[in-house]
């Protein structure tokens, strides 16, 4: 997306932190975008920052209407491993655990060393002198590093803090082979409440045959990529599975297609448990407007076709080792830029802001003299600069936000300095002042030589028009803007050359747009609000009792009895939707997703 601005056609412009994945670098300039340079560009001239580590509280707090960021604060509690089973045990207490019973029995250690102990014991004397089998992940690790796998308690050895979870032993297999799903999920807002689910996700494979007699081998019990490509079997062509570790989404709804399986109960299940474990932190997140969040849900399905949670992963791999990475996560990427939902309006950032907030603006570099605010570089105090200090002291603070001008003013301000060489400088400038010693001193008072500019050429734009990027698609320089005639549209010049921070946009909560979310973006479809109730329970103070409920009733529906109605097509139900004025969402999961309206829920 690119908008015409005063300097022709400006494209949308990304950031990337170091260690950001080269496929996003890849994809935003396919899509036209630039790519961000701190030297070049002003601060705060950038549409998207991107990272794979958390943002500071500054960036949130310093956020500008055209800025998106790829994370929201404060989601550590589903992503790091201890805070998500502290959130789910706090849940499963409140909710009770025929709800919250998605998560193996989770010890964290060493805190739960004697409860887990107990729980050994217990199940060990249960089972005849058998204790079963347990994982054991460091808390705050990634991709496999530090997963081992034990049955004797002799075994468990660590030294830093872990979990200790329940191994799920029945795994539902192919071909013998282990597997897990890789889900991407989309939280475009905490508050209100909004949850994309991507269609298109991928089925990470073991590269050896599961096997418990071998509790040490990691190509047959773990399926992470970053661990299986190193396998020795990675690039044979396995049976059914084939060379390499990892199947399309697609392809995996192809193989529970012909097991002859309730697929639409099963993609409900893993909806439901995405939606309750964000549930579990979605009050504590702080409202952040413009950004976005991308999570990785790993779900382990079972022989019995029950889902799983086995993590939540921040900042989910965008790395690209085989031909299925680039079919799922190009595709993914683009659909969540779609997402984001840029506007004309953002590409021409800061000037389209400013242009369409004062009906006449006048511009000092990015500021508007509406309210004009001065550097805090042109405000501090410099020892070594004897004439411009008492200049510069008097705008130090107190004076540092001018009051605003009206046109009226201007005029008379602008006559004054045209007609009189040794007047005082009404209003906006410091009493006893000489207008000729201002304007004709530019290294002394470099400040106010601009500032006088600025109220002299305020006057050459006449009328200015609301925003349109149709307005700006002439490529205009600032001599040529300083010398246009009156009735003209101009561009002042910069009152600075150093870097400043941009003015802050206050964000006001009662100004939200409260539409109901697009229910499909390429392949993200929006699971919740996923209907009237949830919707209305999502805005404002997010109701969780009344969200779980719903989804909990869902589940009970579905679970009843799910069979597809064909008396009319999906186009048919959307306009009957929009006829009634209903919100209703599509079912994530199956290759069509249809209405949830268009599923029969018997009681």
């Amino acid at each position: 997306m690119a908008a015409a601005g005063v300097c022709g056609p400006t494209p949308l412009v990304f950031r990337l932190h170091e260690g950001a994945p080269e496929l996003v670098r890849e994809v935003l300039l396919e899509r036209g975008w630039e790519e961000y340079d701190e030297q070049g560009q002003e601060e705060g001239g950038w549409n998207l920052y991107w990272r794979t580590s958390a943002f500071h509280n500054s960036d949130y707090e310093n956020i500008l209407p055209w800025q998106r960021l790829n994370h929201h604060p404060k989601t550590v509690g589903i992503t790091r491993k201890d805070c998500l089973a502290r959130n789910l045990k706090r849940m499963r207490g409140t909710f009770g655990s025929g709800l919250y019973n998605f998560s193996p029995t989770t010890f964290i250690l060493p805190n739960d060393y004697t409860r887990f102990l107990a729980e050994y014991t217990k199940h060990r004397l249960k089972n005849g002198g058998r204790s079963g089998y347990w994982i054991c992940k460091p808390v705050d690790l990634s991709r496999g590093r530090g997963i081992f796998i034990f049955e004797d308690i002799r075994d468990l050895v660590y030294d830093s803090s872990v979990i200790v979870q329940r191994y799920i032993s029945n795994p539902l297999l192919i071909s013998g082979y282990k597997f897990d799903l890789r889900i991407y999920v989309c939280v475009k807002s905490f508050k209100p409440l909004i949850i994309y689910m991507h269609q298109e996700g991928m089925v990470r494979f073991a590269t050896e045959k599961y096997n418990l007699t071998s509790l040490d081998n990691l190509y047959s019990h773990l399926t992470n990529t970053s661990i299986n490509k190193f396998g020795p079997f990675y690039t044979t062509d396995k049976e059914r599975v084939g060379q390499g570790c990892k199947w399309t989404m697609s392809k995996f709804r192809c193989f529970l297609h012909s097991q002859g399986i309730n697929e639409l109960f099963l993609w409900q299940k893993i909806n439901s448990i995405v939606t309750l474990t964000l549930l579990t932190i979605a009050p504590s997140v702080p409202s952040s407007p413009n950004s976005v969040e991308l999570f990785g849900f790993d779900i382990l399905i079972d022989a019995k076709y029950k889902p799983w949670l086995l993590e939540v992963n921040y900042s989910p791999a965008l790395t690209i080792d085989c031909q299925v990475d680039v079919t799922v996560k190009k595709v993914l990427l683009n659909d969540l830029v779609d997402l984001m939902n840029y506007k004309s309006m953002d590409s021409v950032r800061q000037r389209g802001y400013l242009k369409q907030k004062y009906k006449r603006p006048c511009y000092l570099g990015s500021q508007s003299l509406r309210s004009p605010v001065l550097p805090k570089s042109m405000c501090e105090h410099h020892p070594g600069n004897k004439k411009s200090h008492s200049i510069h002291s008097t705008f130090s603070d107190s004076m540092r936000y001018f009051p605003s001008v009206e046109m009226n003013r201007i005029r008379t301000t602008r006559n004054s300095i045209s007609n009189t060489k040794h007047s005082a400088l009404n209003p906006i400038l410091i009493p006893h002042s000489k207008t000729a010693a201002v304007t004709g001193n530019r290294k002394t008072h470099p400040v106010l030589s601009q500032m006088t500019e600025a109220i002299q050429w305020s006057e050459a734009s006449d009328i200015e028009p609301e925003f349109d990027d149709r307005n700006l698609s002439t490529r205009v320089s600032p001599w040529q803007a300083s010398r246009q005639p009156a009735g003209g549209c101009c561009k002042l010049p910069a009152i600075h050359i150093q870097k400043y921070k941009t003015p802050k946009f206050p964000w006001d909560p009662k100004s939200q747009d409260k539409s109901t979310p697009p229910l499909r973006v390429g392949d993200f479809i929006l699971t919740f609000p996923f209907n009237e109730v949830t919707l209305k329970a999502s805005w404002d103070k997010l109701n969780i009792k009344t969200a779980v409920h719903e989804v909990h009733k869902l589940i009970g529906q579905l679970a009843s009895g799910c069979s597809h109605k064909q008396k009319r097509g999906m186009e048919d139900e959307l306009d009957r939707c929009k006829e009634k004025k209903d919100f209703g969402s599509l079912f994530w999961g199956p290759t069509n997703p249809p209405l949830l309206s268009e599923c029969h829920l018997s009681n």
